[in-house]
């Protein structure tokens, strides 16, 4: 299994799937171990990793008529035109990655994507209040996710928490 993470933390909700795959990374362990991938905007870059992928969890914000912080878990192929890293600052995004591997008649990961709404993509790093007080449900339900594809998920013992993380990543 592998965890995608992707979005641009530069453009405040955007950047949710990359602070989430660092949140699960940073706080837990797996069993049978998974690769967690911080994809951020690198489109055409993340072709490899969904090659090597026989499952694949691509964690981001996701552009549907719904309240900001509503939570998706969809297959990816149901998903064509709904704002999953495809264009803009992405350029290429990974549903048109998974598309170029289809097109060269390369095995397809199953893929399942786990979309949060956007309430602000705006030139900031963070995330808004609304995405704040709803990702420790996102992470539940990547977690449940994992559970019942079989991988377990044990928490480390020293948490860091959502807050350490995007100040790390203003930092960088």
């Amino acid at each position: 299994m592998t965890i995608l993470g992707i979005g641009n933390v530069l453009q405040k909700d955007d950047g949710i799937g990359v602070y989430a795959a660092t949140y699960l990374q940073q706080n837990f362990t797996f069993t049978p171990e998974v690769e967690i991938i911080n994809g951020g905007v690198e489109g055409i870059n993340l072709f490899s990793v969904a090659e090597r992928s026989r499952e694949l969890l691509i964690l981001d914000s996701i552009h549907l008529n719904d309240e900001p912080g509503s939570i998706y878990l969809i297959p990816s192929h149901e998903l064509g035109g709904h704002g999953l890293n495809s264009g803009g600052a992405h350029e290429i995004g990974v549903l048109q990655v998974l598309d170029m591997l289809e097109l060269q008649g390369k095995p397809l990961p199953h893929a399942t994507v786990l979309g949060i709404i956007p309430h602000h993509i705006t030139f900031e790093m963070a995330l808004s209040q609304t995405l704040t007080e709803a990702f420790e449900g996102y992470i539940n339900v990547a977690l449940k996710f994992l559970r019942d594809t079989g991988i377990e998920a044990t928490p480390k013992e020293k948490k860091i928490s959502l807050e350490e993380i995007v100040a790390d990543v203003r930092r960088i």
